[in-house]
């Protein structure tokens, strides 16, 4: 199965696929990131923000996204579109709830000496709200990873010619299972990479955190 593995990487049959998944993960991940942080913020930060938020937040939070995948595509197709775009709008409210009771979390003190000292919104942004969101958007990364991976695999599936959920499924209807267990095995290789990617991007942006577990 090894062999087997490291001739399909070294062969053109499953890159094209790897790179299709790869880029619909990662895009994914980094449109949710994008949206989530400024709005998170605002929702912890902002009383009138988490009112007008957090309704909308706790009515899309507890519905599996998954089930929306008809509508997406029917609106934007069967291309890289509808996988990027549940991917995106799964993890969004996931990290968005996380982001806002990190915020909400903070010691008001902190934020009043920060304020007496003539800090602008942007500067409690910078100094304050971002060092104390980053380590809980981290984590928040991590658990929403494997729910990422499940969603890209399943929309794969769906009227694809790319991607390792569409070559898993092809290999199985086709009874080539070495191909099969390779491609899991080169998902789940992923994952993997990437848990280890957010563990060290931790180590290096949250220094603070892992000095404190260090010292009695």
């Amino acid at each position: 199965m090894g062999i087997q593995v490291l001739q399909l990487w070294s062969s053109p049959l499953l890159q094209p696929h790897i790179f299709a998944s790869m880029y619909r993960l990662l895009l994914g991940i980094a449109i949710a990131f994008i949206f989530s942080i400024p709005l998170g913020m605002w929702s912890g930060f902002s009383h009138r923000g988490n009112q007008l938020l957090s309704p909308f937040l706790y009515l899309f939070y507890s519905i599996p996204k998954v089930i929306f995948l008809p509508l997406i595509m029917l609106a934007l197709g069967i291309g890289n579109a509808t996988k990027i775009f549940l991917i995106s709008f799964t993890l969004f409210f996931h990290l968005t709830v996380i982001i806002r009771d990190a915020v909400r979390s903070i010691d008001p003190f902190q934020i009043d000496i920060l304020r007496s000292f003539g800090a602008t919104p942007l500067q409690l942004v910078r100094h304050l709200l971002w060092p104390a969101s980053l380590s809980p958007i981290l984590t928040s990364l991590r658990t929403g990873l494997g729910i990422a991976l499940a969603l890209l695999f399943i929309t794969e599936t769906f009227a694809s010619d790319k991607g390792l959920g569409y070559f898993i499924m092809n290999a199985m209807e086709i009874h080539n299972y070495e191909e099969m267990y390779a491609a899991i095995i080169t998902l789940g290789l992923i994952g993997l990479s990437l848990y280890i990617t957010l563990d060290q991007l931790e180590i290096y942006l949250c220094p603070w955190k892992h000095q404190q577990k260090n010292n009695p």
